[in-house]
């Protein structure tokens, strides 16, 4: 709001009066001028007797007495609108100035909440400086918190290095991923990813709670998630042996969560790019958060038909990998395909002779819709663990997903709300545990209770 303007128009209005007052015209200022200005004739005057000129000059007095009473008022009055005006617009630059400085500080407050926790135990931890909002950690705390980088304390490994399980001085365990920045496309990654993180918080999205750097090689440290990944656990040495039907549905369902904040709620949007189940993330609880931002992307920031390759092979939806064409659908088809790997147990992509290998959407996509055939091919560690209109469910979203036209796929925010309930109310769903029932094909044979995969 500019006051100039409209203190000089409100100075203009206010003194129209005085001019007024000071007019003939005025009924207050009855003096000689308002007489008409031809001089009396003589006979006029001569008629005149001594009483009435003396009442005329006091006529004249009280007139000029008014007329300087009215100017008195009027000028006090307009020096008090004036002050008045001038003080609040003095008030309001103040003001506006403050208001201001506290909403750049508000903000600044804000990104740091999700901070508030890990800077609490910082109290030993040496911060060199700040990248944004996020702290950097002098590099010989990381050094010493990883063990020189032990191996034993690998917890995975990445296109461009390895994540560390460290303990930093107060006893506090963090993932710390070394980046090997050699390459221009390397130090981009980092750049994106902790640009990323540190403006997103999300309890389904990675906590970002550092960097570091040496030489060459860039270090963030993330919260820790002790159960991994959903790679390895579906995977690894457990087979998924430690994740029942329930809790992959609350996984599929906190990832939807997940990229629905991505695509949804971040303005602009953020498309991630490289969603993968090495890339979900489980915490003690198997509360799942997506990690690895070093390739999302802004939607808005460039142009998505031409932006070079780049993901996961099995992950990648089809028109992004035959014409280069990114949308938030690319999102869709990877999380699809995360979901069928929940529902079979089975890689992305399997190897069937050297040279040869077939994806799980080549693979399952003619048995999906089968309903004879979908239970026989159900991971067996989680097979007759579900009710069967619960697992049809399951197949159809995964289908959709997975359609090579993507706008035959459905938004994130559809796939939603179809999962949610399939999860129990205890696991962040709305499903009541005595609705689901498991039930066994007549073809199989009834499984023991004790095989039975509980929550």
């Amino acid at each position: 709001m500019n006051l100039v303007p409209m203190f000089l128009m409100m100075l203009l209005i206010l003194q129209e009066p005085i001019w007024i007052l000071a007019s003939p015209a005025d009924p207050l200022v009855s003096s000689p001028q308002v007489l008409p200005f031809s001089p009396p004739s003589t006979s006029m005057a001569a008629a005149s007797s001594p009483g009435v000129e003396e009442g005329h000059e006091q006529h004249q007095v009280v007139s000029h007495k008014k007329m300087l009473l009215a100017l008195t008022i009027g000028s006090t009055a307009l020096g008090a609108v004036i002050l008045c005006f001038l003080g609040f617009w003095l008030y309001y630059t103040k003001y506006s100035s403050k208001s201001n400085s506290t909403n750049v500080q508000s903000s600044d407050a804000e990104k740091g909440v999700a901070l508030a926790p890990f800077l609490n135990k910082f109290s030993s931890i040496k911060l060199v400086g700040k990248k944004g909002h996020i702290p950097i950690i002098d590099y010989k705390q990381i050094e010493k918190a990883t063990s020189n980088f032990k191996e034993s304390n690998i917890l995975g490994e990445g296109g461009f290095g390895c994540v560390y399980k460290a303990r930093l001085d107060d006893n506090l365990d963090v993932a710390v991923k070394k980046l090997h920045c050699e390459s221009q496309h390397a130090e981009r990654e980092f750049e994106n990813e902790v640009d990323l993180l540190s403006k997103i918080q999300h309890p389904n999205i990675i906590s970002l709670l550092g960097c570091s750097n040496n030489e060459d090689t860039n270090f963030i440290v993330y919260e820790l998630m002790q159960n991994g990944s959903l790679e390895t656990q579906l995977h690894g040495p457990s087979h998924g042996s430690a994740l029942t039907w329930h809790m992959r549905m609350k996984i599929a369902l906190d990832t939807a969560r997940g990229l629905k904040y991505l695509h949804e709620h971040c303005n602009p949007p953020v498309i991630h790019r490289d969603l993968k189940s090495s890339n979900i993330l489980l915490d003690e609880n198997f509360n799942a958060k997506l990690s690895d931002f070093g390739l999302a992307i802004i939607d808005g920031s460039q142009n998505k038909n031409n932006i070079k390759l780049s993901g996961t092979l099995g992950y990648v939806a089809p028109e992004y990998l035959l014409d280069g064409k990114l949308t938030d659908k690319s999102d869709v088809y990877a999380f699809g395909v995360v979901l069928l790997e929940l529902l079979l147990g089975r890689k992305p992509v399997e190897k069937l002779a050297p040279g040869q290998c077939q994806s799980i959407v080549t693979w399952a996509m003619p048995q999906l819709t089968d309903r004879s055939k979908l239970p026989n091919i159900v991971d067996p560690v989680i097979k007759n663990t579900m009710d069967l209109k619960h697992l049809y469910q399951v197949a159809a979203v995964a289908v959709l997903c997975v359609q090579p036209e993507p706008s035959y796929r459905p938004l994130i925010t559809d796939v939603l709300h179809s999962l949610i309930p399939l999860v129990p109310v205890e696991l962040g769903g709305t499903l009541r545990v005595s609705q689901a029932t498991p039930q066994v094909l007549p073809d199989d044979p009834p499984v023991n209770s004790s095989q039975k995969q509980t929550i």
